[in-house]
């Protein structure tokens, strides 16, 4: 009935080959982009972008960075909120030392600079692995947070230790900033995501991305039939902490406007990216979009369903929440490890062979 093949052939092996090698697919994701790009920035509010947009768009960019490093490497990292904080402060330092600086050239550049300290810190992974490596990845996670929180240089000794996002414009559109449209930071955002995120489908396709499997599949096998775990690991770690710089730095500079390490970056945002992929789908560029979409709007739909629809103390949603994530995730652990992205596949297998039994 759907995802039929019959008519859809393929003339050559780079047709086959393609992202979506089926043309319903691809018509769905076009129209998805289009809509996305051309009709809701005339539909979006203040509500909408700071609660429901630009959340998803930027925790999606945070998930599809450690995607990249534990779901298509297999190297465990609970670090991410440090790394989104080097990418914040990265920013806040080029943006008030060079202001004439463009800022989608500040926001890469930031990615840029995450990727080298991703890179420092991924270098106990060429000897350690597992439980491991994911305590060292903690403890860099407390480190940077430390480290911004202590040297007055990096918040340029500010006296309240936080920084704020100065105004800057693209095109005569103001873009960061209190005073900035909501679809003017909606529409920024969401053409870095989609860059992005097509970069590094392309690289999860490509011999940066096998030898990435290679490593996770098993390290030892990769390196014999010629995979170099030194460059293959230190190059997720690199690839990772870019995106999840460039997250930091849109965290930090769109959507927040102003941050404190301590609280926008501590610990419980390097678990909450971890329970993003794993819910989404690990070694999925969809999955995750898709868990952190779902881990976004989950509280907001509940919130607005049971604190105001019913009127449900907000602290008692809050511990509820937190009950239906944690079950949710002990759910996808045990009985599907690849997450929505893997029901999704089997749903639509079976619409492809509908009505005929699978």
């Amino acid at each position: 009935m759907f995802y039929r093949e019959s008519g859809d052939f393929k003339t050559s092996y780079r047709a086959d080959q393609q992202t979506f090698p089926l043309k319903l697919d691809r018509w769905v994701v076009w129209l998805f982009i289009a809509f996305a790009f051309l009709v809701v920035p005339f539909l979006i509010n203040d509500y909408w972008e700071k609660s429901v947009l630009l959340p998803v768009l930027v925790w999606s960019m945070a998930a599809l960075g450690l995607n990249i490093l534990t779901g298509y490497c297999g190297q465990v990292s609970l670090g991410t909120g440090g790394f989104m904080a080097v990418g914040a402060y990265a920013s806040y330092k080029l943006t008030t030392a060079m202001p004439e600086l463009n800022l989608f050239i500040v926001i890469i550049l930031s990615g840029g600079i995450t990727a080298m300290v991703g890179v420092l810190f991924g270098l106990p992974s060429l000897r350690i692995k597992g439980f491991y490596l994911a305590v060292a990845t903690l403890a860099s996670q407390f480190f940077l947070v430390w480290l911004f929180n202590k040297v007055p240089w990096f918040y340029n000794y500010s006296a309240s230790g936080q920084i704020t996002a100065p105004e800057r414009t693209i095109l005569g559109v103001i873009v960061s900033g209190p005073n900035a449209p909501p679809w003017a930071t909606y529409l920024f955002c969401l053409t870095l995501v989609v860059i992005l995120a097509i970069v590094a489908r392309n690289l999860t396709r490509g011999r940066i991305g096998r030898s990435w499997m290679a490593i996770r599949d098993m390290d030892i096998a990769a390196e014999i039939i010629g995979v170099p775990p030194l460059a293959a690991k230190l190059s997720a770690f690199a690839v990772s902490s870019f995106y999840v710089g460039v997250a930091g730095a849109m965290f930090f500079m769109i959507y927040l406007g102003a941050a404190e390490p301590t609280e926008a970056f501590g610990i419980d945002k390097s678990f909450l990216v971890l329970f993003m992929i794993i819910i989404g789908g690990l070694g999925s560029i969809v999955g995750s979009f898709i868990g952190a979409t779902f881990l976004i709007l989950l509280p907001v739909l509940l919130k607005n369903i049971l604190v105001g629809g019913f009127g449900w103390p907000t602290d008692l949603v809050a511990h509820l929440i937190l009950m239906i994530i944690g079950g949710l995730i002990m759910f996808f652990l045990i009985v599907e490890p690849h997450g929505l992205t893997q029901l999704w596949r089997i749903t639509k297998e079976k619409l492809r062979l509908w009505p005929f039994p699978h």
